[in-house]
């Protein structure tokens, strides 16, 4: 399947992703930017990152464009560096998938391209329309756009902000691995670097793996840490862990960061925790489709009536809205990061002298687990969704050992809410051979249980 835009970039199998397709995708943007002086180029760890990193440069240079290469960083860090800058940048990444797939993220100079932006680039690229600057492209690394990144937490939360934590970082094949650690140290915080990697490992923070789980948790003991932090590849979705080793979800990860930040609304996915509808502390809460541009383009709607708004995903991806206040002011940055709701969830526990399980325990009891098949037949898939959603009979009958359905929401993909109060939610990826499958319910013990169930009943329809 050739490469195409999912719910967060162009993705596509790194065979595919040929010379001619990236030059043809690299003018399509610039042809949408209309204007461009300067383009950042990023990339993550992933073996075939370096080379398409190369070709974008290349052929941006000889479009008569500006090129800055900020070699091997985060994408929230390559958008805050373009962004303050003023200028567009594109993120070579395939983000958690594996390592025989790769893409690319778009950039304009205020932030993530939106869903009309990806038709003008997909229609340019149809077109095969070409790019020409008015001046000679030149070539700059830059060295600092990390360092910048860095600064931006140390500033907010103060140099003593973790003093007396012990924070284990899971580095594995994180870009961010390094980044991570210069500013947990800069915190104050005692670091002890776990699971380094130089072969490229597919973390998936919305979908840990049961061999993972376990790994966190023994390292958790034996080094008796206070929490363990990592990413996704390319570091715009975070993990964190409590005490125990266990991983705590990324939705509630972003209620914990929207509280800490004193958000007044909050923009989420339809898959997000029910928790987050659950709290006075936020005027209003909006549900999008699922993907930061839907998250983003829903925070600039309630901007009209909320002033301090906050985004956020069920990987946890932060987006913030406004300038925020902690120890020290922080600006927006409306793209998926993954440090503030690490960071913020830290700091809100050590100021209150609680550990993570305790602040995560005094969050309304609504529990939630995800998961997801691979390597399925994406038209099998189609079909199979297609039919539980037009066909209510059909539905019933696959939902029939669930219980009684109370509504449906074809918000994104197919929910369903059952009258005992559980939830599933079925959804293929936008550009993977995976189906998501996402569960809630009362308690975790049954939410897993839910989540077990409905993957099994699908599997057996689409493996």
């Amino acid at each position: 399947m050739a490469p195409s835009f999912g719910t967060s970039g162009l993705r596509g199998l790194v065979i595919d992703l040929t010379d001619d397709l990236i030059t043809d995708y690299v003018h399509a943007f610039l042809m949408t930017l209309r204007t461009c002086e300067t383009l950042y180029v990023g990339r993550d760890l992933r073996p075939s990152s370096p080379a398409i990193a190369a070709t974008i440069c290349r052929v941006t240079q000889a479009a008569g464009v500006d090129v800055v290469d900020c070699g091997a960083l985060g994408t929230p860090a390559l958008a805050l560096a373009s962004m303050s800058a003023g200028h567009a940048a594109i993120m070579v990444t395939g983000s958690h998938i594996p390592a025989d797939r790769n893409g690319l993220k778009f950039y304009l100079p205020n932030g993530e391209i939106s869903k009309s932006d990806e038709r003008s680039i997909a229609d340019a690229y149809a077109r095969q329309a070409r790019y020409s600057g008015h001046q000679g492209g030149t070539y700059t690394y830059d060295d600092a756009a990390e360092t910048r990144y860095i600064a931006r937490y140390i500033d907010a939360f103060g140099t003593d902000a973790l003093s007396g934590c012990r924070i284990g970082v899971y580095r594995h094949s994180s870009v961010a691995r390094d980044t991570m650690e210069h500013i947990f140290n800069g915190l104050g915080a005692q670091v002890i670097p776990l699971g380094n990697s130089d072969t490229f490992i597919p973390v998936d923070t919305e979908a840990v793996d049961p061999a993972t789980k376990d790994m966190l948790a023994r390292w958790c003991d034996a080094h008796a840490l206070d929490a363990i932090a990592s990413t996704d590849g390319d570091a715009d979705r975070p993990m964190l862990t409590d005490a125990t080793g266990k991983v705590i979800a990324g939705d509630v990860l972003g209620v914990l960061t929207a509280r800490a930040l004193r958000a007044q609304a909050v923009v989420t996915p339809v898959s997000s925790n029910d928790m987050v509808r659950r709290m006075p502390e936020f005027t209003a809460v909006h549900l999008t489709r699922i993907g930061s541009p839907f998250v983003i383009a829903g925070m600039d709607a309630a901007r009209g009536a909320h002033a301090d708004v906050v985004g956020f995903e069920a990987n946890g991806g932060f987006l913030l809205g406004f300038p925020a206040q902690i120890n020290g002011p922080i600006s927006p940055l409306p793209t998926r990061d993954c440090m503030l709701p690490i960071l913020a969830p830290l700091f809100a526990a050590k100021s209150t002298n609680q550990s993570l399980a305790d602040l995560v325990q005094n969050l309304p009891a609504c529990f939630t687990a995800a998961d997801r098949l691979q390597n399925i037949d994406r038209a099998k898939a189609g079909v199979f969704l297609s039919n539980l959603i037009d066909d209510a009979s059909e539905r019933s009958a696959f939902f029939a050992s669930f219980g009684e359905i109370h509504s449906v929401d074809l918000t994104d993909g197919l929910r369903v809410d059952f009258e005992s109060g559980d939830v599933v939610h079925l959804r293929p990826s936008g550009n993977a051979p995976e189906f998501r499958i996402y569960a809630q319910s009362v308690s975790e013990a049954r939410a897993i249980e839910v989540m077990e169930h409905a993957k099994s009943a699908v599997a057996t329809q689409i493996g």
